[in-house]
């Protein structure tokens, strides 16, 4: 799971990081993580597990206009705000 990535929940914050790579280890798409996991997973390599479901370690940040999982935005855009 080289290149893989998160993106942050409500305690979810937005803050996306990838998943599926390209060959040239650039994240296809990012995806929404626990905010509290992410430098968590950074550090030590645990797991994380995306609103889709997707369980991975965090290993890139995303840049603006990185493409986000279409299921990890509809989960999150349904999520009870602040």
């Amino acid at each position: 799971m080289d290149g893989v990535s998160t993106q942050t929940l409500p305690e979810v914050d937005t803050r996306p990081e990838g998943t599926e790579t390209t060959g040239d280890d650039t994240p296809d798409m990012f995806h929404y993580v626990r905010k509290d996991k992410i430098a968590e997973s950074a550090v030590t390599g645990s797991m994380v597990v995306a609103l889709c479901g997707e369980v991975f370690p965090v290993t890139k940040s995303p840049k603006p206009g990185s493409p986000v999982c279409p299921e990890c935005k509809r989960i999150y855009q349904r999520l009870p705000g602040d």
